[in-house]
């Protein structure tokens, strides 16, 4: 495995408390991925923006703009994450696909491909810059332009199961699930318009539970109890 995208949910970010940053939740996957990352493994990472906005379930906004201040927490995310990555000797590089003055590099694939070959953790923010698609869109996408190996995707569930465990305690877990029982079954790994990009593209998934002890290094190394996405 060369290059992965590594997609983190913006309430992992915030660990127990449950919105804004838990530093030492950031730092020790800080840890991991600098391990990743001088075994010669390049990593790209998108963040959602649930530690901060929700707006998407109040019905008393234009959703246009809902999902825009979604975006702008993503880029708060990504911005603060990548500068705990710096502070632990990674060089980062944060993208959007809008001008945000000197805050972060507009994204090109280009760019994003010779930046993760030379060894830079490049920070996909700001999903796709348009409404109506959400951070598992962006993370689909961006790993197809980059040519990802696969997508890790660290959820505070520890894999995809057939109903959720937090209502049914007989929850059936899977080791190994393909991409159209995925879609087929609507389990919910990513949302449906992600779920479609994933098996047009052949863009293989591994779900894990981020809390687990040293999660993402196990999920490369394939040593970690979580459910593998096949296509």
């Amino acid at each position: 495995m060369k290059r992965v995208l590594l997609k983190l949910s913006g309430e992992a970010l915030a660990g127990e408390k449950k919105t804004g940053f838990d530093e030492a939740t950031v730092m020790g996957i800080a840890a991991q991925v600098k391990t990743l990352s001088e075994r010669g493994i390049e990593i790209a990472v998108v963040t959602g923006g649930g530690n901060f906005w929700r707006g998407r379930t109040s019905g008393n906004m234009d959703r246009s703009r809902a999902d825009q201040i979604g975006m702008l927490a993503t880029v708060m995310n990504c911005i603060y994450v990548a500068d705990i990555f710096r502070s632990a000797g990674m060089k980062t590089r944060v993208m959007t696909p809008f001008q945000c003055g000197s805050f972060t590099h507009l994204f090109s694939k280009e760019e994003a491909v010779k930046a993760l070959s030379e060894g830079e953790i490049v920070f996909f923010a700001g999903g796709t810059g348009h409404p109506y698609f959400s951070t598992d869109t962006a993370t689909l996408l961006r790993a197809i332009e980059i040519e990802a190996d696969m997508i890790l995707l660290a959820k505070s569930v520890d894999g995809v199961y057939d109903d959720d465990p937090d209502d049914n305690p007989d929850a059936k877990k899977y080791s190994t699930v393909t991409i159209d029982e995925v879609i087929e079954k609507n389990l919910k790994v990513v949302d449906m318009t992600a779920s479609i990009l994933a098996r047009e593209n052949r863009m293989p998934m591994y779900v894990f539970g981020l809390n687990e002890e040293n999660s993402i290094l196990r999920a490369v190394e394939g040593t970690i109890d979580g459910t593998s996405v096949t296509v």
